[in-house]
């Protein structure tokens, strides 16, 4: 691709607006938001949209309306439904209007990822590769597989997430609170040392051994170096 690809978020919610346009923005993507049902579809007229984050409670026309709307309009793009609503039978309207895919609140922003990446694939729209390589380590994101020396190793969702986000990131120094709201979820109300613990169980896993492709910057948090330097 010539550029990357843009996601239109229509969200009202400030807190989710921000996790979503800053942790987006920061993975390459570009991002416009509208906070209400009307902005949301006065966007699609003045921009080329890739991908659509809807979420369903809006203050004016609900997402579901928004749905209707847009692919009434026969416009194809892939569209991804947040909902705090657990009920399936939500979710199943939501997908009879036209919905791609959702995601009901609170959410990893490691599951969002792979859910927009393989929605943007389905459009025929890649914007990175499935297969990330570091070091003597292969992982990919689609049979989210992960193999060290050519030998397949097991990673829990957490570990795999990890693991991702650093390979995809050398050298960035990520706080520990970082990890958790990018990991864990931007709702999550507990103590850092969970990030300590897991690094320790996939440091463990891929075999790193000092000076260590995973470092620690004391009172900071970790960063992936690759082997080399």
């Amino acid at each position: 691709m010539s550029s990357a690809p843009f996601i239109l978020i229509i969200e009202d919610e400030p807190t989710i607006t921000e996790f979503l346009k800053t942790g987006l923005t920061y993975e390459g993507y570009q991002v416009l938001v509208a906070e209400n049902g009307r902005d949301g579809l006065d966007s699609l007229k003045n921009h080329d949209i890739d991908l659509i984050i809807l979420d369903i409670m809006l203050p004016d026309i609900d997402g579901f309306e928004v749905c209707r709307r847009i692919r009434a309009k026969g416009i194809n793009i892939p569209i991804l439904m947040l909902t705090a609503k657990k009920e399936i039978s939500d979710r199943v309207k939501g997908l009879d209007l036209g919905a791609d895919d959702y995601l009901t609140k609170p959410f990893s922003f490691d599951e969002l990822l792979a859910r927009i990446r393989a929605l943007l694939r389905r459009a025929g729209c890649r914007f990175e590769s499935s297969e990330l390589r570091a070091a003597n380590i292969i992982l990919n994101t689609d049979t989210r597989e992960v193999f060290v020396d050519g030998k397949s190793i097991y990673l829990t969702p957490t570990e795999f997430a990890l693991l991702e986000l650093f390979i995809r990131h050398p050298r960035r120094v990520f706080t520990r609170e970082t990890l958790l709201n990018r990991i864990w979820g931007y709702d999550y109300v507990g103590n850092t040392n969970i990030v300590d613990v897991h690094v320790s169980h996939l440091r463990e896993k891929i075999g790193d051994k000092p000076p260590r492709l995973i470092r620690t910057h004391y009172g900071i948090g970790y960063a992936f170096y690759p082997e080399d330097e």
